[in-house]
């Protein structure tokens, strides 16, 4: 996998990050008994958020035709993958 490619999964989750964020603080304000996990919720998505975007920027200083496994070892890249896919199918702005 290019690192252009790892950009574009980031990329993605940062915006599904987003409106998950945003989701979850307006679910905040419906009722006084689920406000505070809501707003629990959105400070996690923020932290992740904020990991992503360190990420993000990370990648951008590389060269987006160089592989990824030149830059992160094997399991580490996997991890990432399997970290970035888990957040695409979550849809934590469902819940």
């Amino acid at each position: 996998m290019k690192v252009g490619e790892l950009l574009e999964l980031v990329e993605e989750a940062i915006g599904d990050l987003k409106v998950a964020i945003v989701a979850n603080q307006m679910r905040s304000f419906e009722s006084p008994y689920t406000s505070l996990e809501f707003t629990q919720r959105a400070v996690e998505l923020q932290e992740d958020l904020d990991e992503l975007v360190k990420l993000r920027d990370r990648l951008l200083e590389l060269d987006p035709e160089i592989n990824a496994e030149e830059v992160f070892e094997k399991t580490e890249l996997e991890k990432l993958i399997e970290y970035l896919t888990l957040l695409r199918e979550s849809k934590s702005y469902l819940y």
